[in-house]
């Protein structure tokens, strides 16, 4: 692939060391994804500078001027402290007619905007379990028309924040709790979705307009006791000691009928394409064990780390981590932008 000047902008905390000999992979894993694509992007032999970003664009617009980057490897996931901020960064990249990686604003909105991303899915006949957003400062009303057990989270936060075992319900009491959780300790408004009991598998795709859907992964809950339901809580996703006790991990979804596997490539396409993604993206969804399948979530932009699920999936589709960010970069390169509108 042709040598780029890549710039990589990221979280200022996120920044990682040249050198990481001598730490633990404790130390490195706030940052080890961050590590992962700049050292790997550098033995390719790309031009690469990193930019840490938190509450301001002044050095990230000098940047652009003045080095002037064929591509910006955005790897930002909030902006002074808000996850929703992050589609205006790209926004602003695109009023410096600047190509990044990555999603495109809209996709951005669309995605991190879980009740909306929900309605579009529903009016586009896409399976998503029944929900209600509960807005925080307004009196809790329960939903009449859902069935028990019932799942809590926020409805803008994402890796997890504020999921826990407590976040299924049983009964009005323990929703009303948990809500109030949602609203006084994340800060967000409540969604309240109907559980669903089975399988969590997730599906990435690669692509602008034509798509490459990887193969499927799984999060497998291991031994966790009968009495806990197996949901993503930050537990499940973070703390290596909970992971090792019950044998939690990430694997390759083997086993799923060809049906299925049929209808989740046919539904991550669909979801693609109706939230306007491009670049790459994460589809989640629930396997019922009668074979129903729901999605629960899209995300756009998700984690690039050499050991997580998307290159994971890309590693089983025969595309090393060195060949997928190459062409994460390509995607981004090519992705027809307005600014580019009557340019061939």
């Amino acid at each position: 692939m042709k040598q780029r000047k890549v710039l990589i902008v990221t979280h200022a905390t996120l920044v990682p060391p040249d050198d990481i000999s001598g730490l633990t992979k404790d130390q490195m894993t706030e940052w080890k994804t961050e590590y992962d694509v700049i050292h790997t992007l550098r033995l390719v032999g790309h031009e690469v500078r990193v930019l840490g970003v938190l509450d301001s664009l002044t050095e990230l617009r000098a940047a652009i001027i003045d080095w002037k980057p064929d591509i910006v490897f955005n790897l930002l996931e909030e902006f002074n402290g808000s996850v929703l901020y992050d589609q205006y960064i790209v926004a602003f990249l695109e009023l410096m007619q600047q190509p990044y990686t990555g999603c495109n604003p809209r996709g951005l909105l669309l995605s991190r905007d879980k009740p909306l991303m929900k309605q579009l899915l529903t009016y586009h006949r896409i399976p998503t379990p029944q929900f209600v957003l509960l807005r925080n400062g307004l009196k809790v009303q329960p939903p009449r028309r859902m069935k028990y057990p019932l799942f809590v989270k926020s409805a803008t936060e994402d890796a997890s924040l504020g999921i826990a075992q407590t976040s299924v319900v049983e009964d009005v009491a323990h929703l009303k709790e948990r809500v109030a959780f949602i609203h006084d300790q994340v800060g967000t408004d409540a969604l309240v979705e109907e559980y669903i009991a089975g399988r969590e598998v997730y599906v990435g795709v690669l692509g602008n307009e034509r798509l490459t859907r990887l193969p499927v992964r799984e999060l497998h809950f291991g031994t966790m006791p009968g009495n806990h339901a197996t949901i993503a809580t930050r537990k499940v996703k973070w703390d290596r000691k909970y992971q090792e006790k019950y044998g939690i991990d990430w694997r390759m979804a083997t086993d799923l009928p060809s049906a299925v596997e049929e209808t989740l490539d046919r539904l991550s396409r669909r979801i693609y394409r109706a939230l306007g993604l491009s670049g790459y993206a994460r589809m989640d969804f629930r396997i019922r064990d009668n074979g129903e399948v729901f999605v629960l979530e899209a995300n756009a932009n998700p984690n690039i780390g050499e050991i997580e699920d998307f290159a994971q999936s890309a590693l089983k589709a025969d595309i090393g981590y060195r060949d997928l960010l190459n062409r994460i970069i390509a995607l981004g390169v090519a992705y027809k932008a307005e600014w580019r509108a009557g340019y061939s």
